[in-house]
C-alpha cells in the first residue's frame, strides 16, 4: 500500500467529537496491522519474536491516553482546509498518532527516571513482569516507529522533510527540558537553591509546551500548506504559554488529584520535582516552614509528604492555584481573540483552552 491510501470508513467531514475519536481509533489499528507488524515468524524469523514483543509495547503503551495531542491535529487541520478529503483526513490522523507515539515514547522513558508507580491507571510499563529495564529499549522502539510511519504515508508529500525536522526538532526540545528537569532536582537531594520560577519556567517551556501544544498546531499547519513564518511564530508564542498553563494544571493535580480519576498516582514531591506548588511555596514560606520543607522534600515516605502537603495547606496554595487558573485563562483567551494572522483561525486556539480550563485529569 502507498502512502496515499484512503481511510477504512468513511466520515462526514463534520463529524462530531465522538465520530472522530472512533474514526482516530480506527487509525491506531491499520497502523499496527499495515506498518508495524511486518516482522512475524514467516516474514522474518531473525527479528520475529522482537517485533511481537515491541507490538506488544506498543498497544500497552500508545493508545490508552486522552489523545488530545492525537486528535488536535485532525482539528487544527479541519480548521485550516475549509473542505478537506477524505485521504488528508486520514493523513492527520496519522500524524495524530505520531504524535501519540512520541508520547508513549516520552512517558515509558520518563516512568523510569522518576520510578513511578502507575501510569494511566495501571502499572507503568518498567513496572510488568519480566520488563524492568527492557523498557529502555523499548522506549526507543516507540520512537523509531514514528519514522518508519512517517516514511510509509508521507515520503511522497511536498512536505515530507518538514514533518521529520519538526519531530527530530520537538524530540531534541523535550529531552533538553527533561535534562533541565533532572539536573534541578537530583534524586533524593534537596537544594532548593537551584529552584525558582525561572527555572520552572524554562523546564515547562522545553519538557512540556513544545510538543504538548505547539506540535500539533505546526504539523496540521504543513499539511495545509502554510509557509508564513509569522503564523507559526504567532501559533507558538500562544500554545507555549497553553502550555505553561497545562503543566501548572498538572503539576497541582500531582498533589491534588483523585488518582481514580487522574489515572496516577502522584509522586512529585518524592522525586525532587522543581514544581509550581514548591516553588510557590519557598516564595511565601517562613523560615521555620522552610527547614520542615527542606527536611521532608524528596522522601520516599508518607509521613514526610504529609508534612510538606501541611505546609502547602498554611501557605493557602489551593487557593493561589484557583485564583491563577482563572486570571491565566481570561488573560490566555484575551491574547487569542487579539490575534489578526488570516492563515490562523481563532477557534484552533480556543478549543484547545476549553479542553483543559477546569480539567481534573
Amino acid at each position: 500500500m502507498n502512502g496515499t491510501s484512503a481511510p477504512l470508513s468513511k466520515k462526514t467531514k463534520t463529524c462530531d467529537a465522538k465520530d472522530e475519536l472512533s474514526a482516530f481509533d480506527d487509525v491506531f489499528t491499520r497502523l499496527m496491522n499495515e506498518c508495524l507488524n511486518e516482522g512475524d515468524q514467516k516474514k522474518c524469523p531473525e527479528t520475529g519474536d522482537a517485533i511481537q514483543h515491541f507490538l506488544r509495547v506498543c498497544d500497552y503503551n500508545v493508545p490508552h491516553g486522552k489523545k488530545n495531542r492525537g486528535i488536535s491535529v485532525v482539528t487544527s487541520f479541519r480548521c485550516l482546509v475549509a473542505d478537506p478529503s477524505e485521504d488528508d483526513l486520514f493523513k492527520a490522523r496519522v500524524l495524530g498518532w505520531c504524535i501519540e507515539w512520541l508520547q508513549a515514547y516520552f512517558l515509558v522513558a520518563d516512568d523510569i527516571m522518576d520510578h513511578s508507580i502507575t501510569r494511566r491507571g495501571r502499572p507503568c510499563w518498567y513496572q510488568n513482569p519480566g520488563i524492568g529495564t527492557i523498557a529502555i529499549n523499548d522506549s526507543f522502539y516507540l520512537e523509531a516507529a514514528i519514522y518508519k510511519i512517517l516514511k510509509k504515508y508521507f515520503r511522497s508529500e511536498s512536505y515530507y522533510i518538514d514533518l521529520v525536522e519538526l519531530f527530530h526538532e520537538t524530540t531534541l526540545q523535550t529531552v533538553i527540558g527533561q535534562g533541565l528537569d533532572l539536573l534541578t532536582a537530583e534524586d533524593e537531594v534537596v537544594d532548593f537553591s537551584k529552584f525558582s520560577m525561572g527555572r520552572y519556567d524554562s523546564i515547562v517551556k522545553w519538557k512540556t509546551a513544545f510538543y504538548s501544544f505547539y506540535m500539533p498546531v505546526a504539523l496540521a499547519m504543513k499539511m495545509a500548506g502554510i509557509s508564513d513564518e509569522s503564523a507559526y511564530d504567532n501559533a507558538k508564542e500562544i500554545l507555549l504559554e497553553m502550555g505553561h498553563f497545562f503543566q501548572v494544571q498538572d503539576d497541582y493535580l500531582d498533589c491534588y488529584g483523585d488518582p481514580e480519576v487522574t489515572g496516577k498516582i502522584g509522586t512529585d514531591i518524592e522525586d525532587n520535582k522543581c514544581g509550581w506548588l514548591i516553588n510557590q511555596a519557598l516564595i511565601r514560606c517562613s523560615e521555620d516552614q522552610r527547614k520542615v520543607l527542606e527536611a521532608n522534600y524528596a522522601r520516599k515516605d508518607l509521613a514526610a509528604v504529609a508534612k510538606v502537603k501541611e505546609i502547602f495547606e498554611e501557605l493557602k496554595l489551593r487557593q493561589l492555584y484557583s485564583e491563577y487558573e482563572e486570571s491565566s485563562y481570561q488573560a490566555l483567551m484575551s491574547k487569542i481573540q487579539s490575534l489578526s494572522n488570516p492563515d490562523l483561525p481563532q477557534r484552533i486556539f480556543t478549543s484547545f483552552a476549553q479542553k483543559i480550563f477546569k480539567r481534573n485529569k
